[in-house]
């Protein structure tokens, strides 16, 4: 079994008001915030400190990724926009925008060249990455949409909604293929490896799934409350959660043993209140939440 030893290497303080979104770039140590504020913040981890608003923004940020291999961020607002923003050129390159509704999720999807976006209306839009054009819209669900997660391997996308059913989607042609209740409560959290689908909900649920067919592999009570984030390491084989009881837990891959748990409890400088947000940059797993605070967690993995 895996070993972990995790302490904290910073605090980075600044946001005036709780955090819900993140994205990083190992290659350059650079860390993306945002959230209730009104700007998207860049981070300098190197130094773990602050280095730019990166840029204003109208409204809450609940949704950011980089696009991988280019300079580019998206962000999904509350306003129902989704930006592009070259972080490079520190400019804003397209604006877009769905007909009604805040945009809880977005992310690229490389091997077509498209974003696609979803949120409070239940509709997902598709733009092409090239020209910004909308090329498809379509109903997902008859509620919202807090969560999308490409498969690694193959043509396929999941949706979870407000109401615990996943949608397995062909990125073809975006035809949906499976549909499954599996929360009793909202879809707050999806994440893959190779192998499975692992799907976080506001019942405190975490359930492993085949990808094919959304059938149960296992389930684990991995959290007392809301299962905000589920993160596989890029290479090491464990997966972090985090929640809104304000604890990060780390886990082993193929027995789901609990290999750590942080938190104040615990005796470590953890979150004060709850956590809705986190990554991985190389061996650090850094979390946000509402208490305001970024931390920067270092992870040794290790085998007894």
């Amino acid at each position: 079994m895996t070993t972990i030893d995790i302490s904290l290497s910073a605090t980075l303080t600044g946001h005036q008001n709780p955090i819900f979104a993140m994205a990083s770039d190992p290659t350059v140590d650079s860390l993306f915030t945002a959230g209730n504020d009104k700007g998207i913040v860049e981070w300098d981890l190197k130094n773990g400190a602050f280095k730019r608003i990166l840029t204003a923004v109208p409204s809450s940020v609940y949704s950011l990724q980089l696009i991988p291999d280019t300079s580019l961020l998206l962000a999904g607002l509350r306003n129902g926009e989704v930006w592009c923003i070259d972080v490079q050129q520190q400019r804003l390159v397209k604006k877009m925008r769905v007909e009604r509704g805040a945009i809880f999720a977005v992310c690229s999807l490389s091997t077509k060249g498209e974003i696609i976006a979803i949120g409070e209306e239940g509709v997902a839009y598709v733009w092409s990455l090239d020209s910004f054009d909308l090329l498809y819209r379509f109903r997902v669900s008859s509620t919202t949409v807090r969560a999308i997660q490409p498969y690694r391997v193959g043509n396929q996308l999941v949706f979870g909604d407000k109401d615990g059913f996943l949608y397995l989607y062909d990125l073809i042609d975006f035809k949906q293929l499976e549909k499954r209740k599996v929360h009793r409560m909202p879809v707050t959290a999806l994440a893959v490896d190779d192998l499975y689908l692992y799907s976080g909900g506001r019942d405190a649920q975490l359930y492993q799934l085949h990808q094919k067919d959304l059938t149960l592999v296992n389930d684990l009570t991995p959290h007392m409350f809301t299962v905000y984030g589920i993160l596989p390491h890029p290479v090491y084989p464990v997966f972090a959660t985090i929640s809104r009881d304000k604890s990060i837990k780390i886990w082993d891959r193929s027995t789901r043993a609990l290999l750590k748990h942080v938190s104040l409890d615990r005796g470590y400088d953890g979150h004060r209140l709850s956590i809705n947000s986190a990554t991985w940059c190389g061996n650090r797993l850094i979390t946000a939440g509402d208490d305001k605070l970024v931390k920067v967690w270092d992870v040794k993995m290790g085998t007894p």
